[in-house]
């Protein structure tokens, strides 16, 4: 093999999403640490890395102290990979396999090897293959056979110098089985990448991924969701609205109903979100459906994502409504899709609402409710920073965004499970109140950052017509607390709308 020394060129792992987390891939010839717990994916990404080089027409080496060839090559047949020729496997195989007499001349039992018998092994394998991408599976093995932690870190060591003489990237694989605060590989190594999973109490496993170390690399820091699928590894990077501007026209959009335009000022803005706020069967999703319905009539394209409602059910009401979105969907301006949260990250819901946007050039985007969404995250204070990214994203792609939240109680006193009105730009509040024996639904709108909008609060109504508002209740004073006094002249007493 040729000596080589390292440069700046980068060899991509080939997974989704990584090789924009570790900004391009890794620098050639280094070596790597990648670590996690058994079923975090390490192997998958390893294999990954080789077809990738092999891809390339280089010469790649997986070198084996745990798995067997068969296991290697079942993992990838799952995945619908075939390993290719120019993808060499070496293996340090359990004593069974020493019984098949036409093995017994090639392979070798691991345990029974002394660590320098191992190492000379590996390195005359390498000899033979010349690769340029390595993985070594796994140092846990390595660091049993060195029994202690300062002939383990030399045996690291002398890898290293062995590999940096040759110019291979090498990825180190570990899977934390033994001696979990032993930090020896970490120093030594170029760069370090940690799988994880979580386990919710309930739903499917989480995984995540954080860059820990990356020599000379200003890398995205943070912790980045991906799942692991048939095809392979899909990593989701973390949100930064900062790195993604677009220049668009700040104009108003209405909804198409004059008397909820006038109550918002003339509509809202392209580019900015809008939060509806009210209990549940107060009506948020067909306001927002209004303004769907009005981004189609326009042309314009919209996503629409749903938690809480099951799609069919959803359509067959809002059609009784005078909403058809199954012909808006046939005209190619709208897509919705179903969300469950216990099956979904809040990156890859994240990269799901990026690729309508980015890819399918939707300017309207309704994400229902954020109730749903809350509960794909560990907590609160997550949830708000997620939003934020996702709202400031958007914003600056020129899409307006709808967001629904439903507010725990009836009338009187409510509790939002998480407050997010300073993030939106318009809070649009829904109550219901008791008025001449009848419960009845009010409307107002209580902020919006760009431009005027009424003080008022209307009455409003949902038929077969569609959603109908009223005049202003001001012959009324506490609405919005559930049981209004009328404070008008006798005989004159109007809530806004005719009883049904």
């Amino acid at each position: 093999m040729t000596e080589t020394k390292p440069g700046n060129a980068r060899a991509t792992i080939g997974v989704e999403g990584l090789d924009n987390v570790l900004a391009g891939g890794l620098t050639t010839g280094h070596v790597y640490l990648l670590e996690g717990n058994p079923g975090t994916g390490k192997t998958t990404i390893a294999l990954s890395f080789l077809r990738q080089g092999a891809d390339l027409g280089e010469s790649t080496l997986y070198i084996t102290l745990s798995e067997t060839r068969a296991e290697l090559i079942s993992g990838a047949t799952s995945h619908g990979w075939t390993i290719p020729d120019s993808l060499n496997i070496f293996e340090l195989v359990p004593p069974e396999s020493l019984l098949d007499p036409d093995q017994q001349q090639s392979l070798l039992y691991s345990s029974d090897l002394e660590l320098g018998e191992t190492t000379r092994l590996i390195f005359a394998a390498i000899e033979r293959t010349q690769p340029k991408r390595i993985v070594i599976d796994s140092l846990s093995e390595i660091r049993l056979l060195a029994q202690n932690s300062l002939r383990y870190r030399r045996q690291i060591l002398a890898l290293k110098h062995y590999f940096a003489r040759y110019g291979a990237t090498v990825l180190l694989l570990d899977d934390l089985t033994s001696e979990m605060n032993d930090k020896t590989v970490h120093s030594v190594v170029h760069g370090v990448i940690r799988l994880e999973e979580l386990a919710p109490d309930y739903g499917a496993e989480r995984r995540r991924l954080r860059v820990m170390k990356y020599r000379g690399t200003n890398f995205r820091g943070g912790w980045h969701d991906f799942v692991i699928e048939t095809g392979g590894v899909k990593a989701f990077p973390r949100l930064v609205a900062s790195e993604h501007r677009t220049d668009f026209h700040r104009t108003r959009i209405n909804s198409g109903i004059a008397a909820l335009d006038a109550l918002l000022g003339g509509g809202v803005e392209r580019g900015s979100s809008v939060l509806v706020l009210g209990p549940a069967g107060t009506g948020k999703s067909t306001f927002i459906f209004q303004f769907v319905a009005a981004a189609v009539a326009r042309g314009e394209k919209a996503a629409m994502f749903i938690f809480d409602e099951e799609l069919g059910l959803l359509f067959e009401r809002a059609k009784t409504i005078g909403f058809d979105f199954q012909a808006m969907i046939d005209s190619g301006n709208l897509t919705i899709e179903q969300v469950d949260a216990a099956e979904l990250s809040p990156g890859e819901f994240a990269h799901r609402v990026r690729d309508r946007v980015d890819v399918a050039q939707a300017k309207t985007v309704v994400i229902d409710s954020l109730n749903g969404y809350n509960a794909a995250m560990p907590d609160e204070a997550a949830l708000v920073l997620h939003i934020h990214e996702l709202l400031q994203y958007l914003n600056r792609q020129g899409a307006t965004t709808f967001l629904t939240v439903a507010q725990h109680g009836l009338v009187g006193d409510m509790k939002t499970p998480v407050d997010v009105t300073y993030l939106a730009d318009t809070v649009i509040l829904l109550r219901y109140f008791e008025a001449m024996g009848r419960v009845k639904r009010a409307v107002s709108v209580i902020k919006k950052r760009t431009g005027q909008h009424e003080h008022t609060i209307r009455e409003y109504t949902i038929s077969q017509g569609g959603l109908l508002l009223g005049e202003p209740l001001d012959q009324f004073q506490g609405v919005l607390r559930g049981v209004p006094q009328f404070v008008g002249k006798p005989g004159a007493l109007n809530t806004g709308l005719e009883s049904e």
